[in-house]
């Protein structure tokens, strides 16, 4: 007679456990991936993420043609915070705009990002568009020439960012004067990693 316990409870504590170890290594394992320390690179020399990611989309073989199409639900809104503002320098009355984007390449969402704004600092032609178009807000603003002042990068998800997400970003987009023109929250997920040639 065995002696080994046959209880069939253990079954389902035993795949629990391996369905986590599981988990924990994919993660470990993204984290060291080379392919997210190139995609890191590719974003560093950008000032913007649309850009990047259109450089990374083709470079990687994501989608042919490699563009990059921001989807919004113009009905949602997000106040901005007190140090949202603080970042664009203006005060509490002063309007913001807000948009949150999935960037898709092809069938691939790539980021999943919010962003607020400041209408008075860009063209009425460029309001009209971003208010209206599937064009991201780098494309839009591109003649601007604005840099990124990179607040915030961390390899993993933020406590702002969905599941899936393998790396944020906080930012703000300024002019050459220094004023403020964006505030952007990215999520970037592993459709970044997932599909390639390189």
């Amino acid at each position: 007679m065995s002696l080994l316990p046959r209880t069939p409870s253990h079954i389902p504590f035993v795949s629990r456990g391996m369905v986590l170890v599981l988990i924990g290594l994919g993660l470990a394992l993204t984290a060291c991936s080379p392919t997210l320390s190139r995609f890191e690179r590719t974003l560093a020399t950008n000032d913007s993420a649309t850009a990047a990611l259109q450089q990374w989309c083709a470079t990687r073989g994501i989608a042919a043609p490699a563009v990059v199409q921001a989807e919004s639900d113009r009905s949602e809104r997000e106040a901005a915070s007190p140090a949202i503002r603080t970042a664009l320098g203006v005060g509490p009355e002063e309007p913001l705009a807000y948009r949150h984007v999935r960037l898709r390449c092809g069938d691939a969402v790539l980021s999943d990002a919010k962003n607020w704004y400041v209408p008075a600092r860009l063209t009425p032609a460029m309001n009209t568009t971003l208010e209206t178009t599937r064009t991201p807000f780098g494309t839009v603003v591109r003649p601007l020439g604005f840099h990124r002042e990179r607040l915030e990068s961390r390899r993993g998800r933020a406590a702002e960012c969905p599941a899936g997400t393998v790396l944020s970003h906080k930012a703000v987009l300024r002019l050459s004067d220094g004023r403020g023109i964006s505030f952007v929250t990215e999520c970037y997920t592993r459709a970044n990693l997932a599909k390639g040639t390189s």
